[in-house]
């Protein structure tokens, strides 16, 4: 399993079909995913709105990572940061932005690797 971050809009995306080479046809898209998407996909990017959905439907995004490492192993997922900047007015809001946070935490520290994506250029921080 592996966790691509970084900001919005600073080429991700791009980054893991360049450095995993991998056809659009293998990258499902999390805003339109499902729960069962997950399991099944190469890479799954914007995991922050899947994330946001599966909240919304109440899905059971209990030990994500471990069901992840059991029927999906070699995933890569892709999110967005959203710990930076203002706090949401919205409850919901903040517990999204929370959840994000702590499933990708649980995800990072499961994940054989981390990279952090500016400007296009990744950094591996973990690469176990």
């Amino acid at each position: 399993m592996r966790l691509v971050i970084g900001g919005a809009f600073q080429g991700k995306k791009d980054y893991v079909k360049n450095t995993f080479h991998l056809g659009k046809g293998e990258m499902r898209d999390g805003a339109g995913a499902s729960y069962e998407d997950i399991f099944s996909c190469s890479c799954l990017y914007h995991f922050h709105e899947w994330i946001r959905k599966g909240l919304e439907e109440n899905w059971d995004l209990e030990s994500l990572e471990d069901k992840l490492l059991e029927k999906n192993p070699e995933v890569i997922l892709i999110s967005n940061e959203l710990g930076y900047g203002v706090v949401p007015v919205e409850a919901f809001d903040r517990k999204y932005r929370e959840a994000t946070g702590r499933i990708c935490t649980r995800i990072a520290a499961k994940s054989s690797q981390v990279v952090r994506v500016v400007c296009g250029i990744g950094t591996v921080i973990k690469n176990a």
